[in-house]
């Protein structure tokens, strides 16, 4: 049976008990996202005063944003963040197989939501990072879009929203809050909350939640997956040469 093969559940009830610490990394988390979300293009001007480029303006922006949160975010979690790798690491092997199996899921998920609408887009928010990485080098794009930016929305949308707030509200209220909130914060701010534009972060958010779901609440697996995933992007995008990969983004749109 499936549940064989699951990692042990670590009930540890205080782990999931809101801290003030926690509501002062979600209040960051949401003052600064939004803030760029409404006011992004009057700020974008004034960041291009003081960079040497828009892509430098961009990379700094998002990198202050993600360590200023990630710290907090790691301070609040930390106690669960030692606890579940102490329980992957009475299991390596899960981990090490399951990451990827984790991954290429989310890889099949997103291709058959996505074929299944019948329409092939690529998001703002995506064609914004794709253009970033051909323009800042990869062992920067690293610790941002591989290391902290998986931590924080791991932290926020399943740690917070799942594991926490599921001691009030129905959990699978929650499991379905995590996937609509991080598809829309994907977006939000950059084009219209469509249907088409949401598919595929939607079937990123759905393969999240089930992994983290199905390890007993387990952040540091979800982090794993997120993460992989993330460097599996970054990698194709450094590995195509820029030229072949502006044609097949064209053959696309």
């Amino acid at each position: 049976m499936a549940t064989a093969h699951r990692l042990p559940p670590a009930p540890q009830p205080q782990l999931y008990r809101f801290s003030p610490l926690d509501l002062a990394t979600l209040c960051l988390y949401v003052a600064i996202a939004g803030f760029f979300a409404v006011a992004g293009n009057v700020l974008a001007p004034l960041l291009r005063l003081v960079a040497p480029s828009p892509a430098a303006a961009s990379y700094a922006v998002n990198l202050l944003f993600y360590a200023s949160v990630g710290i907090l975010a790691l301070l609040a979690a930390r106690r669960v963040v030692a606890r579940d790798l102490r329980v992957l690491g009475t299991r390596p092997w899960f981990t090490l197989l399951m990451v990827p199996a984790a991954v290429i899921a989310m890889m099949i998920l997103t291709a058959v939501v996505v074929a299944a609408n019948g329409q092939v887009q690529t998001s703002a928010n995506q064609a914004g990072l794709q253009a970033l990485m051909q323009q800042v080098p990869a062992w920067l794009m690293v610790p941002l879009l591989v290391v902290v930016g998986p931590f924080v929305e791991e932290y926020i949308f399943r740690h917070l929203l799942i594991g926490k707030m599921s001691r009030r509200v129905n959990v699978w209220i929650c499991c379905a809050l995590s996937v609509v909130l991080f598809a829309a914060l994907h977006i939000v701010g950059q084009e219209a909350l469509t249907l088409t534009a949401l598919l595929p972060y939607l079937a990123m958010g759905a393969t999240l939640v089930s992994v983290y779901m199905w390890t007993g609440k387990n952040l540091m697996f979800s982090y794993f997956v997120h993460a992989a995933k993330n460097l599996l992007a970054v990698i194709l995008v450094y590995a195509i040469p820029p030229e072949l990969f502006n044609q097949m983004q064209n053959v696309q749109a």
